[in-house]
């Protein structure tokens, strides 16, 4: 039944019920018109053949005297073809799917891209993963030769602070290379003069000068000295695998000096590690039960690792940060200062006959020329490895040392491993190991867990979602069509 014109421009009620569910080709008046042509004009079914031909149309049309713009609606309804779907609506999807496909190409070569940039990320991160293990071999390695080499170098000559003197001066070639190696790797290369006055910013804006020289080079060289002299006097009173396992606390030491003098991050964990490193230190005391020889190896070792804490924490207050130019450079002054200024001691120590011996031929020059290699290879190792791979593999090849060195006191039968000092090793590596996690290692923990968990329910949302466009297809295939709500 049809109703009268609305005041809000509505026909009909079937109108209103057309606009509200928003029924495809509407237009105001169409049920009037529906009405009026019912009679002539058959609309097409799913399934079902329509007259294609537009004059078969105009024909059934003519009667009604309906104008061309009123009927191209009804055109547009009666024009569909078997399936029931609209002509120019499949155009309309046609057109959007080739401008899809057009679109889709830089679409698939930004996603060319990032497969690119994400396998040249893993072929790099394989890479520094390789350099990384053979750099930690090669550090561990270096170590254990230097610390073996000490103890062979002890049965026929003892005169720790020369060999701390020979092995120093051997510096000076760390700088000439690590400008080898730029000649060898830089596209542009720079001459000798160029690159040292380049690598001495490290001292200030105006370079290397004497008073620098002075000021800056001779607190540090005194602390080199201590730290190696000390561990050489360690290695005399206890065995390699005991002196290594204590000079490794000096991670903890860095941490409390650099938090009570750098005022850095307090972090618990590392408070932890400091705690477990002071208890393996009294445990290793304890091990051949607070013996003299023992408690004075003991307590060079921590010297050692003193020392060498101080002189991590000093270089990064007043020095800073370092590339590796910049440190072979530092540590090649280190040399030169040291056999400027600190000749005399053993020159000294000679005369007073406290490091005497017959004579320079009756040196074993060989053992004291592998020690000093090896050290060096250290130090160039530790800076080079820096450069090459991640800094915590490096601290990982230090810490590799103790089992090494174990392994060898084992073979020489120079050690007899207890319960008390196994307990005391394993408690200073894990704290070692504990003093490498980073600042923030908790928020990064907190956020690769909700990473996870955010990872799982994007999953289940997805699960949700394709169940429920399966079940919709099947719904649509089934002949049920949902209205959209307006």
């Amino acid at each position: 039944m049809d109703v009268k014109a609305a005041p809000n421009g509505v026909a009909t009620i079937e109108d209103r019920i057309l606009r509200i569910t928003g029924y495809y080709g509407y237009y105001p008046g169409y049920s009037s018109q529906k009405s009026t042509s019912r009679s002539s004009v058959t609309r097409c079914k799913p399934g079902a053949n329509c007259p294609s031909s537009l004059s078969g149309i105009s024909r059934q049309l003519s009667p009604l005297s309906v104008t061309e713009d009123s009927s191209a609606p009804i055109l547009e309804l009666q024009s569909r073809g078997s399936s029931g779907v609209c002509g120019h609506r499949v155009e309309r999807q046609n057109r959007s799917g080739d401008d899809g496909t057009q679109t889709t190409h830089p679409d698939n070569s930004s996603q060319e891209n990032r497969i690119k940039a994400r396998c040249q990320s893993c072929t790099s991160m394989v890479l520094k993963a390789i350099w990384g293990l053979l750099i930690i071999l090669s550090v561990s390695s270096s170590w254990v030769g230097t610390t073996q080499i000490v103890k062979i170098t002890y049965k026929n000559f003892y005169c720790p602070f020369f060999m701390t003197w020979f092995s120093t001066n051997w510096n000076i070639m760390f700088f000439p290379v690590y400008y080898s190696g730029h000649l060898a790797t830089a596209q542009e290369k720079q001459s000798p003069m160029k690159k040292f006055r380049e690598c001495s910013r490290i001292f200030g804006e105006d370079g290397l000068t004497l008073k620098l020289f002075l000021k800056r080079t001779a607190p540090f060289s005194i602390l080199w000295t201590l730290t190696n002299y000390l561990y050489l006097l360690a290695l005399k009173k206890l065995a390699a695998t005991d002196v290594s396992a204590l000079f490794c606390c000096n991670k903890a030491f860095v941490f409390l000096l650099s938090w009570i003098v750098l005022k850095d991050r307090f972090m618990g964990v590392r408070i932890v590690a400091a705690i477990m490193a002071i208890t393996g230190i009294v445990m290793m005391a304890y091990a051949d039960n607070f013996h003299a020889d023992s408690i004075i190896g003991v307590a060079f070792a921590v010297g050692s690792a003193s020392t060498s804490a101080l002189y991590k924490v000093l270089f990064k207050m007043f020095l800073g940060s370092a590339n590796f130019g910049e440190a072979a450079h530092f540590v090649s002054t280190l040399g030169f200062f040291n056999l400027i200024f600190i000749s005399f001691t053993p020159v000294i120590l000679y005369f007073t006959k406290v490091e005497h011996w017959s004579s320079f031929a009756a040196l074993p020059w060989g053992c004291l020329c592998g020690m000093a290699g090896l050290w060096l290879a250290f130090n160039i190792l530790v800076n080079v490895g820096v450069v090459l791979t991640y800094p915590i593999l490096i601290s990982i090849g230090t810490v590799l040392s103790i089992p090494g060195n174990a392994a060898v006191d084992l073979l020489k039968q120079e050690v007899i491993f207890n319960v008390v000092r196994l307990a005391a090793t394993t408690i200073i590596c894990i704290g070692f190991l504990l003093m490498l996690l980073p600042e923030e290692w908790d928020e990064i923990t907190l956020r690769f867990i909700n990473s996870l968990k955010e990872k799982k329910s994007e999953e289940h949302v997805d699960d949700i979602t394709d169940s429920g466009v399966h079940l919709r297809s099947r719904s649509r295939a089934n002949g049920a069509v949902s209205i959209p709500l307006v």
